[in-house]
């Protein structure tokens, strides 16, 4: 599954690779510190895995309105 971070198709969905790694970030924090459940079946991959699993199967977008997915500020405003 990480060799899907080689290929320009995750880059695309994301809009740019600032976005992508954002993403993955935001969405690692929520997994691992906010205790959020995968989108995906998890059948043995990291945590890491899981977030571009869900990436590539449009679960998750750097497009939030497009998914629905909202992602928190953390800044409190």
């Amino acid at each position: 599954m990480i060799e899907a971070l080689r290929s320009d198709e995750i880059v695309r969905k994301c809009g740019g690779r600032f976005k992508l790694t954002a993403l993955i970030q935001h969405r690692l924090r929520e997994l691992i510190i906010d205790g959020a459940r995968p989108l995906v079946e998890r059948e043995g991959r990291t945590d890491v895995e899981v977030v571009i699993a869900e990436i590539m199967e449009d679960k998750i977008t750097a497009d939030y309105s497009a998914s629905g997915y909202v992602m928190k500020d953390d800044l409190g405003s």
